[in-house]
């Protein structure tokens, strides 16, 4: 019997972890996985970025977990430089155009796994694409900007946007020694966390010396004579740029998939069952950033671009594709990050989240530290907790703080995961020294304080 084929597209986190689950369940003469990647690296950390421009991590090579030669090693078809711009769900083959020739081919498949990933948005300003404007999407877009970083005799830098890739870049442009601007559409930075925590990192990053600028967007970039970006514009202020660097966030890269007649959410993403199956499709998967997933609290679908879940959607899909059996049941939106010395953590529902899902809620904020108070060194945090007010159920966590503060949200995320009410996590048996935490974890803190809230709102 002849081998089945399975065709990925996608070399990186999801579209990797599917082929090599794939090839640890079946050798070459029951499977033969070919991949198509159109860029020029593959199976590489693009959450590390910002810390490569930084200087934190000094070496590209060591964001890439595995090379395409190692993954060729493994008997892993890995073609680079290879778009595929067309899938005939009909006639189980896939169109490829080779860059570096232009010609183009068509490859059929028994099995095919969409990991495509996520695109940077960007909008139709005028002067986007002037020398000094840069995106950090992939490899290639950290090299461009530090070969600008490096060659700019200018020390004025614009960031637009304040999520997480925004405030990560403010960082990593301070650290070369530039006056960093941060522009953003929102009442505050970090619109994943509510405007009264977010109001928490706009003062810590102006304290470090970022400014930033809230509530307006991006009209324009200027250039100069030569072509280079000289400053940016909004409604009514214009800002000097030696460098812009782009941090708007993603969406789902879904083009190929819509074309194709594969069914997308409300939010543009490929839809899949537990099994990261696509919806209809008993041969065709999909994981990473081009998905949407459930999310555990709400009950509804959400896109989330993180590495995290495209390497254990990976995981699952080549479990299946293999002939095994394994699920993805869902998330509950936890992510950290950091902006020099503070640290930014959110899980589960935001205030605006909740009512969207019609939920009604109390919510409780504390400050506490993140060792004992006593202990040299304990620095402040503030953490927000929302729960259910009928119930008492956990529903999200939003934390803002100094060392120590940011992974105390897998705490709640455990306990969101678990449905857990914010009494029950009053209990919870956490670990207890003084240089760690205070007698009373400062999540439990807020659980606590919670769990008062929704008792007085029960009488």
């Amino acid at each position: 019997m002849a081998a089945e084929r399975m065709v990925v597209i996608g070399g990186d986190a999801a579209g990797m972890s599917a082929a090599s689950a794939a090839r640890r369940m079946k050798g070459p003469d029951e499977l033969e996985i070919v991949a198509f990647e159109r860029g020029h690296f593959a199976s590489y950390s693009a959450c590390g970025i910002p810390y490569w421009v930084s200087g934190d991590v000094t070496e590209r090579d060591d964001l890439i977990a595995r090379t395409p030669a190692e993954h060729r090693e493994r008997a892993i078809d890995l073609r680079m430089r290879s778009e595929v711009n067309k899938i005939d769900v009909a006639g189980q083959r896939v169109r490829v155009r080779d860059l570096t020739d232009g010609t183009e081919s068509w490859t059929g498949f028994d099995k095919l796994v969409v990991a495509t990933g996520a695109r940077p948005v960007r909008p139709a300003l005028p002067g986007i694409d002037a020398p000094g404007v840069h995106g950090v999407q992939t490899l290639g877009d950290g090299q461009a900007l530090l070969d600008t970083l490096g060659a700019t005799s200018g020390r004025h830098a614009v960031v637009v946007g304040a999520g997480y890739i925004g405030v990560e870049m403010a960082e990593a442009l301070l650290k070369h020694g530039f006056e960093v601007t941060v522009i953003h559409r929102g009442e505050q930075p970090m619109a994943t966390l509510d405007p009264d925590m977010g109001r928490l990192v706009g003062a810590a990053m102006r304290g470090m010396g970022i400014e930033t600028v809230g509530g307006t967007a991006v009209s324009a970039i200027l250039t100069g004579d030569d072509g280079r970006v000289r400053a940016v514009t909004t409604e009514d202020a214009e800002y000097p740029a030696d460098v812009v660097v782009l941090g708007m966030g993603v969406q789902p890269e879904t083009a190929l998939a819509r074309a194709a007649g594969l069914p997308l959410g409300p939010h543009g993403g490929l839809l899949t069952d537990l099994s990261m199956r696509v919806r209809g499709h008993e041969n065709i998967w999909a994981g990473g950033d081009c998905v949407e997933v459930l999310d555990l609290v709400s009950g509804s679908t959400r896109h989330v671009a993180l590495g995290t879940h495209a390497n254990k959607h990976g995981q699952i899909i080549g479990a299946n594709a293999g002939g095994g059996y394994a699920t993805f049941p869902g998330v509950v939106g936890t992510a950290v990050s950091k902006v020099c010395e503070l640290e930014i953590a959110r899980t589960g529902l935001r205030e605006k989240d909740a009512r969207g899902a019609g939920l009604q809620f109390v919510t409780a904020t504390i400050e506490s530290t993140n060792s004992a108070g006593y202990y040299p060194g304990a620095a402040l945090m503030t953490v927000k907790m929302l729960a259910e007010r009928r119930t008492g159920r956990l529903l999200g966590v939003q934390i803002v703080g100094r060392e120590g503060a940011a992974k105390r949200v897998d705490i709640a995320a455990v306990a969101l995961t678990a449905g857990m009410t914010v009494e029950r996590m009053t209990s919870l048996d956490l670990g207890y020294a003084p240089p760690f935490s205070p007698v009373w974890d400062p999540v439990l803190v807020a659980a606590r304080k919670a769990t008062a809230k929704v008792r007085e709102a029960g009488m």
